[in-house]
């Protein structure tokens, strides 16, 4: 992985293959903990639940992670002492935070840590504190495996957070 200085809030990798994107899920595991809410947006294939699979990796919970599309979120309980991993997928769900809300993910918020996928203008309103991650990829060639991850500090929680911890 190659990191790219942009303005400094935010994080930019390159990323050059599936595991490369998974193992960049283990690093970003280490910084989180309950509470946390970690929003991803990029097309479909971009590397979304690849990431996230290496994040449950790295929290040590049960289950494999798999896109939850179809049944919109998962609850992956920790094995040890770390929070539970909730993995939501908002891009069936049309409305905000209203539709968002039969989830309970603002009663699940405080001890897990919530990743969601397509989560744009649906979830901000849940915490003031948030990462934000967008996975870009060559739109229309889907034999490239380069990903460019760039990762936004959203909130007072990640204005300290040291996101250099990704590119070692």
């Amino acid at each position: 992985m190659e990191a790219v200085p942009r303005n400094p809030v935010e994080t930019e990798l390159t990323v050059t293959s599936p595991e490369q994107m998974r193992e960049l899920g283990l690093k970003l595991a280490k910084l989180l903990r309950a509470g946390d809410l970690v929003m991803l947006s990029g097309e479909l294939g971009a590397g979304k639940t690849t990431l996230t699979r290496g994040l449950g990796e790295g929290l040590g919970v049960r289950g494999a992670v798999t896109s939850p599309t179809f049944v919109i979120a998962r609850v992956h309980p920790s094995l040890g002492d770390g929070p539970p991993l909730v993995h939501v997928d908002a891009y069936r769900l049309g409305g905000g935070l209203d539709e968002m809300e039969d989830l309970d993910l603002d009663v699940s918020l405080p001890e897990s840590v919530i990743v969601v996928e397509w989560g744009e203008g649906k979830v901000e309103e849940l915490t003031e504190d948030r990462l934000q991650v967008q996975i870009h990829r060559a739109v229309g060639d889907t034999t490239d495996e380069v990903r460019h991850v760039t990762f936004t500090p959203v909130g007072e929680r990640w204005a300290t957070a040291d996101l250099g911890v990704l590119t070692a």
